[in-house]
């Protein structure tokens, strides 16, 4: 009986697996057995620190069983945690990528139950960042995200994070280039899921923004134009392939061979192509919650602008330093005249992405940019773009650009240059006509007076209303301005209402009466629209000031002043009165936000191209009726042979390739071509006879 217990303790020592679910049931029966484990553990391991980089498979088995049953012993195992942190602190760059791993997921284990605190094995995993072993960083980049994740998730851990980011400081200038990435990357993705959405993330972000190794300096600034840094990759392995469309796929696989390779191919190239096809769609949208929270904006944009001017990367890279510099001026309104002129060297229609260069331009625009440095910008788009010597698309891209820079910055133009382009007004291409009347629309509400009086519109009660500032100078009011159209509201609305209610009793009282049309005084004084006298200004302000003083406006009240407002630009009545409503004219600097968008200036008006669907259905309906018509010269006998010539057209390309009487004909003189036209036409006339 005792021989028969022995051997069942030594295959349950042997049996690992079938001894952690013992454990896991019961612990205190089996606590001897576990004893025995962690003495041999020890033992191995510290024979496995002599040769770290061979692969034990005892210690691989044991770390993992040891992990385990560790909330089972906790006080046994209370050096476990410390012994798995030395030895991948001390041989992580020699161990065998299984036992390393292994010893990272027991690690994992431990943190996850409990026994072994974040800060420690947090710091321990981001220096793990240096291995050479792809797997292993992309397991720990994923933990130490759901990490952080989960301890921030009920409250934020200040004291944690704040260890963290002071470390990750020191990461990002770490001599591993890979280990700095990855730390990006980690900071990246906690911001961008709300975890650590701070001004200290982002402004130890822009520290990574001056480094020397490209992907780290690339992935930085992506994080702030709001792309992925990921995206970087994936664009790079889809231009690594053909810059090809479908249709050019499918008629390329037409040729040669069809085997389930090439199919294999062809699926792969027509995924990408859609793929690229739907990201040129997208339409982007940019968040610049981690621009404003850059602690030194004017510091930060000198330094990039500096570096931009001395770097050596590729011109894709000098892109996005430009894009982020003008986004930084426009954003936080700075002054970086040195920028304009280093831009507008590129200002050039054959340059590659003039584009986004001009829409660089418009970005960095704003109120306070002095005059004369955006003047230099507007010259140099006006010289290049705006001339007949280009085309329609290019003269109109340039007016956009000059129409989304003028909407920001009103005083950029001068009086000369602003009437030379809106002569393009009568344009013959519609795609110039619309972009300078777009440019006309935008000075009809900031400064009309630049205009010719025929180009200046309807005055409206809006335009008599606003007034044109100077240079840096800012308007204040210690009211809601148009609050004191909300009093009239209120009372044509209470007029209305009882007008309503007392028709509906005069059609019960009497129902043969007819309407009767009543002449209104307020449609006189509307048609007239006098000025109003300073007094009366006055009596409009104290309204405007009392109504917002003494209630509280709701949603629908600052829709009512809009929609008053909307309806004293369009020069009509307000909404409240039945009448035919004026569309609104376009502002951009009201319509397109913060910043311009690429299509913007892509904008070129032009008849849209007929989708697959109407195209078939055109060319099925011209198909009509055509019975009667044929293709080509026709033979006088329909029974007669076909020529060589048309026997030609069905022959394959290789059997007539090397005809040489295909190449003497080729070369024939003009003289020899008069000839043999006049023979046919000689021989035509003899066979009619």
């Amino acid at each position: 009986m005792s021989k028969q217990i022995n051997d069942g303790e030594k295959r349950l020592l042997t049996n690992l697996l079938q001894l952690q679910n013992l454990i896991k049931r019961d612990p205190d029966s089996y606590r001897s057995e576990f004893a025995i484990q962690w003495k041999c553990y020890q033992d191995l391991l510290h024979l496995f620190k002599l040769q770290p980089g061979t692969y034990t498979k005892q210690v691989d088995d044991l770390t993992t069983f040891l992990a385990q049953v560790s909330q089972c012993y906790s006080e046994e195992l209370k050096a476990y945690p410390e012994m798995l942190r030395e030895v991948l602190q001390t041989h992580a760059t020699v161990l065998d990528p299984t036992m390393r791993m292994t010893f990272v997921k027991a690690l994992i284990m431990l943190r996850n139950k409990g026994l072994i605190e974040a800060t420690s094995v947090l710091e321990l995993f981001f220096r793990l960042f240096r291995c050479q072993d792809k797997l292993l960083r992309k397991t720990i980049f994923n933990y130490i995200v759901y990490d952080i994740k989960n301890i921030n998730a009920k409250h934020k851990n200040v004291r944690l994070n704040t260890t963290l980011q002071n470390f990750m400081y020191t990461m990002l200038r770490d001599s591993n280039h890979v280990a700095a990435k990855m730390s990006l990357d980690v900071m990246v993705d906690l911001y961008k899921r709300n975890v650590w959405k701070d001004a200290k993330t982002v402004n130890v972000i822009v520290t990574a923004c001056f480094s020397k190794v490209t992907k780290i300096l690339v992935a930085a600034m992506k994080f702030f134009l709001g792309k992925d840094a990921g995206e970087e990759d994936k664009s790079d392995s889809e231009d690594e392939g053909p810059q090809k469309s479908a249709k050019e796929l499918m008629l390329a696989h037409r040729v040669g061979k069809k085997s389930r390779k090439r199919q294999k191919k062809l699926d792969r190239a027509l995924l990408v192509a859609k793929k690229r096809k739907k990201n040129r769609q997208k339409t982007e949208v940019f968040d610049f919650s981690a621009l404003r929270m850059v602690h030194d904006p004017q510091g930060f944009s000198e330094k990039l602008l500096h570096q931009l001017e001395g770097t050596n990367e590729r011109f894709e890279v000098k892109l996005m330093m430009m894009d982020l510099i003008s986004r930084l001026v426009g954003v936080h309104q700075l002054l970086l005249e040195r920028f304009y002129p280093f831009l507008k060297r590129f200002l050039q229609p054959h340059q590659r992405e003039v584009t986004k260069l001009l829409l660089f331009a418009a970005q960095a625009s704003h109120e306070l940019v002095p005059p004369e440095d955006m003047e230099q910008i507007l010259k140099t788009i006006a010289d290049n773009f705006i001339t007949e010597r280009n085309s329609s698309e290019v003269m109109a891209v340039g007016l956009n650009s000059v129409r989304e820079i003028c909407s920001r910055c009103p005083l950029a133009i001068s009086e000369a240059l602003l009437q030379d382009l809106v002569q393009y007004k009568t344009h013959r291409d519609k795609a110039v006509l619309m972009a300078a009347r777009s440019l006309i629309q935008v000075y009809r509400h900031s400064n009309p007076e630049l205009l010719h009086k025929k180009d200046r519109g309807r005055p409206t009660e809006a335009t008599k209303e606003r007034k044109i500032r100077a240079y840096g100078e800012t308007e204040t009011h210690d009211f809601i301005p148009g609050a004191d159209v909300l009093s009239k509201l209120d009372q044509e609305e209470q007029e209305q209402e009882e007008w309503e209610s007392a028709s509906e009793e005069s059609d019960q009282d009497d129902d043969s009466d007819g309407w009767v049309d009543v002449h209104h005084s307020s449609d006189e004084d509307e048609e007239a629209k006098p000025e109003l006298t300073p007094q009366e200004e006055e009596d409009k302000k104290t309204l405007a000031m009392e109504v917002s003083s003494s209630r509280l406006l709701s949603q629908e009240d600052f829709r009512r002043l809009q929609q008053a407002q909307l309806a004293k630009e369009a020069g009509v009545k307000t909404a409240t009165t039945k009448t035919r409503k004026r569309k609104r004219p376009t502002d951009a600097s009201q319509d397109r936000g913060d910043m311009p968008s690429l299509v913007d200036i892509e904008n070129v008006h032009k008849k849209r191209a007929h989708d697959r669907d109407s195209r078939l259905s055109t060319v099925m309906a011209g198909r009509e009726g055509r019975g009667s018509y044929t293709y080509g010269h026709q033979k006088m006998n329909p029974h007669a042979s076909t020529t060589n010539k048309e026997k030609k057209k069905t022959k394959a390309f290789m059997m007539i390739k090397h005809n040489p009487r295909l190449k003497d004909k080729k070369k024939r003189s003009f003289r020899d071509k008069q000839i043999a036209l006049r023979n046919s036409l000689l021989k035509r006339q003899k066979s009619r006879k």
